[in-house]
């Protein structure tokens, strides 16, 4: 079974409609959306914004559906220059830049598990490089990179620049680390799939709303052909 992850309706509703009988479960306030999407099996979730919905959601769909790998897609913002609107990510690895523990003397983004500290996450070879392969033939650049997540909306250059610096990341979101927390915990491999809204020219509220729905609308054929190809 493949789960797929996004936080906003208009990341999911195209893969809803393409599912074949879909059969609703409520936990927590959130809805599971199962079924087949081309005789595969599916399960579906929009998880509302920020890490915490994400964690959430990722877990109980780790523990009611058991997913071979688990799919976070989206959309995000630029922190290069090189990387601009409608262009694609996949992540090699994920971050979550708002953890600080500097005053510990401990590294900006470090993860404190119960057996180990580590500040990245990495996503699993095999779905990233079955994603690059998906992106090839919709005319935006493709890049494999780390993608760093926090619980706020990055807008100045200025930030997007100190991220980018202080964890050679290529984008930020706000749910695509999370999900790869849960999932390295549990031991379920995950990718993360992310298309630019908004990057260092078009970077305002603005342009995010602007471009939205055609950076929503090139995950969502990646995605069908992964499900096709699978």
């Amino acid at each position: 079974m493949i789960g797929i992850i996004c936080s906003l309706k208009i990341e999911i509703n195209n893969l809803k409609e393409l599912m074949e009988t879909p059969e609703v479960t409520k936990k927590a306030g959130l809805e599971f959306i199962s079924g087949k999407i081309f005789d595969k099996d599916i399960v579906l979730l929009e998880c509302g914004i920020g890490k915490v919905n994400a964690a959430v959601g990722t877990q109980i769909m780790i523990d009611m559906f058991k997913p071979d790998v688990i799919i976070s897609s989206g959309i995000a913002g630029s922190l290069v220059k090189g990387l601009t609107v409608g262009d694609i990510v996949i992540s090699s690895d994920c971050v979550e830049h708002d953890l600080n523990r500097t005053a510990l003397e401990e590294p900006k983004g470090q993860i404190h598990f119960v057996d180990e500290d580590r500040i990245d996450i990495p996503a699993d070879k095999e779905t990233c490089d079955k994603l690059a392969e998906c992106c090839k033939g919709l005319g935006a650049h493709v890049k494999i990179g780390r993608i760093a997540t926090g619980d706020m909306f990055v807008t100045y250059v200025r930030q997007r620049e100190n991220i980018a610096f202080e964890f050679d990341a290529v984008c930020c979101e706000m749910e695509g680390g999370a999900v790869g927390h849960v999932c390295y915990m549990n031991k379920v491999p995950f990718a993360i799939l992310r298309s630019i809204s908004d990057d260092m020219k078009f970077y305002r509220t603005e342009n995010y709303e602007e471009f939205k729905q055609l950076a929503a609308d090139r995950e969502f054929k990646a995605l069908k052909k992964f499900i096709q190809m699978d």
